[in-house]
C-alpha cells in the first residue's frame, strides 16, 4: 500500500524551519501568560492566543526525562541501546524531545546539562539537530525543571 500525501507547515513553523536551516532554535512566546513554545505551535496552548513574538534560543539545555531504547527497528540509524530525552532549552517552557549521544546510556540522568550537535547540512527538519551530547557543567537542581515535566 503506498500514499501520496503533501504537508504544509504555517507560518510560525516555517519559520522555525528556515531558523533550523540557519543553525538557529526559534521559538515564540506567548502574549498573555509569557511561556516560550519551541517549536512554536502559532498560538499557546494554554492561552489559546496567537504567538507572533519570536524568542532565539541557546542550544543548551536540561535532560527533564528520558527513555533507554533496547529494542531494534528496520531502518534505525543509532545502535540500540541509545536515549530518546525530552531536553529543556534554556528559555523554554516546553521540552524539546531528541537523542543523547556521546555519554554512555547508563549515565544519562534528569537535570544533566546537554547541548545540540548539528549536522553538517542543515536542511528545514529537526534531524539538522543531529543529537544532544553533555556540556560538562553541573546537572540543574531539580526544583529548577519540576514544572515542565
Amino acid at each position: 500500500m503506498h500514499i501520496d500525501f503533501t504537508a504544509y507547515t504555517g507560518t510560525a513553523q516555517s519559520r522555525f524551519l528556515k531558523g533550523i536551516t540557519e543553525g538557529r532554535i526559534l521559538g515564540e512566546r506567548c502574549p498573555n501568560c509569557s511561556k516560550v513554545y519551541v517549536p512554536p505551535r502559532g498560538s499557546c496552548p494554554t492561552c489559546g492566543v496567537p504567538t507572533k513574538e519570536q524568542v532565539e534560543l541557546a542550544g543548551t539545555g536540561i535532560v527533564t526525562t528520558f527513555c533507554v531504547v533496547n529494542i531494534p527497528f528496520a531502518g534505525q540509524s543509532v545502535e540500540c541501546p541509545y536515549v530518546s530525552a525530552s531536553i529543556l532549552l534554556d528559555g523554554a517552557d516546553i521540552p524539546l524531545f531528541s537523542l543523547i549521544q556521546e555519554i554512555p546510556f547508563d549515565q544519562v540522568r534528569m537535570g544533566l546539562r546537554v547541548e545540540a550537535v548539528w549536522a553538517d547540512e542543515l536542511r528545514p527538519t529537526l534531524e539538522s539537530i543531529k543529537y544532544f551530547k553533555p556540556t560538562g557543567e553541573p546537572d540543574a537542581d531539580f526544583e529548577s525543571f519540576r514544572e515542565h515535566l
